[in-house]
């Protein structure tokens, strides 16, 4: 059985039966009108009703005087940008920094992945090195039904690294399917900005992200939370955090998350078989303004991503290495960190 929607009488009654998941089936039906482009998901002229999800994390800063030298060099009034305008900037900038998502509507959705989806690097074009990095395990409340079950924690860089490899990069000739800009796209997301008019005038801005697979696809949907949120240098009794304590925090904010996680699945009646998660963080001094963003994009694949003369379905058999070489994709350059954040594994490096 597979997506499609099956009915059968039972006296006299129309009852639906169970949906089975199918990932070739999804892909099938999750490919856009464009050929170089993605394009987001129930924009028209797909090939059906199905979605790719893909996965962001990313951070943007920007100086709240960012034409100081040009403009004392022309004596001419230095101009601070006010909050809406670095909020602008500085989020702007977390769409083209990594995985480029630049110059899209972005329309917020709740965080599922469900019956209709197939997750990038997990379902289809398969990061190798999935699994590369356990964090912890996570264990189910006591005195629940599940009180024993513990769900493995890993990294999910591997998921970022995947969705960075079908977008590209924002500069020209280093993009590959990113969303075609200007089209409306679905995405699980939050955000969150310091503002330099609050008493946080240095600190960090940090988003973090996971992802909870289903023990049995069949049963319901596989979940994003997204936290973001900005940390004060400043303590009460006046002392300033170090990255040690930072590090710290963020740390127990995974831990928070994914608690929070497995709440949801008690709610919902269904166990997750494994969890994935990470943070992007980048700190911020009194002349600058952090943004940082946690999302999923739900779209469809642009035609020309599925190699020529291949079924798209034939891509949940394929690595992401073995899709690149079959699209004679070239590698993509690192970024520098200080351009993006620090990516969090657990680790503040």
């Amino acid at each position: 059985m597979t997506l499609h929607s099956r009915y059968s009488k039972l006296k006299g009654e129309n009852k639906m039966q169970k949906y089975e998941y199918d990932p070739k089936w999804v892909i099938n039906n999750a490919i856009s009108s464009e050929r170089e482009f993605c394009t987001g998901y129930q924009n028209p002229g797909a090939s059906g009703n199905g979605y790719v999800t893909t996965i962001k994390l990313s951070t943007g800063l920007v100086d709240i005087t960012p034409w100081e030298k040009v403009q004392a060099m022309s004596e001419h009034e230095v101009i601070k940008f006010d909050r809406g305008c670095s909020n602008i900037v500085s989020y702007d900038r977390c769409e083209c920094n990594d995985a480029y998502i630049g110059a899209i509507n972005m329309l917020t959705a709740s965080s599922f992945s469900g019956l209709q989806g197939v997750i990038w690097g997990y379902d289809i074009a398969v990061v190798e090195n999935l699994r590369s990095r356990k964090l912890y395990d996570q264990k189910w409340p006591s005195g629940d039904p599940n009180s024993e079950y513990s769900t493995p924690v890993y990294s999910i860089e591997p998921l970022l690294n995947a969705t960075e490899r079908l977008f590209g990069h924002a500069e020209p000739g280093k993009r590959r399917f990113n969303p075609i800009p200007g089209s409306m796209v679905v995405c699980a997301n939050k955000s969150a900005t310091s503002d330099p008019s609050s008493d946080v005038k240095e600190g960090w801005a940090f988003s973090v992200i996971s992802l909870a697979i289903l023990e049995n696809r069949n049963s319901g949907s596989n979940l994003f939370i997204e936290d973001c949120d900005i940390i004060d240098i400043n303590n009460p009794d006046g002392t300033r955090k170090t990255k040690e304590d930072v590090k710290a925090m963020l740390d127990t904010t995974l831990r928070k998350v994914t608690e929070c996680t497995v709440l949801c699945g008690l709610d919902q009646h269904i166990k997750y078989k494994e969890i994935f998660i990470g943070y992007k963080v980048i700190k911020f001094n009194e002349k600058q303004v952090g943004c940082a963003l946690a999302c999923a994009p739900y779209v469809t694949l642009a035609r020309n991503a599925v190699p020529q003369g291949m079924k798209p379905s034939k891509l949940t058999d394929m690595n992401i290495s073995q899709w690149e070489n079959a699209l004679n994709l070239q590698p993509l350059e690192k970024i520098e960190k200080s351009k993006i954040g620090i990516l969090g594994m657990g680790v503040l490096d």
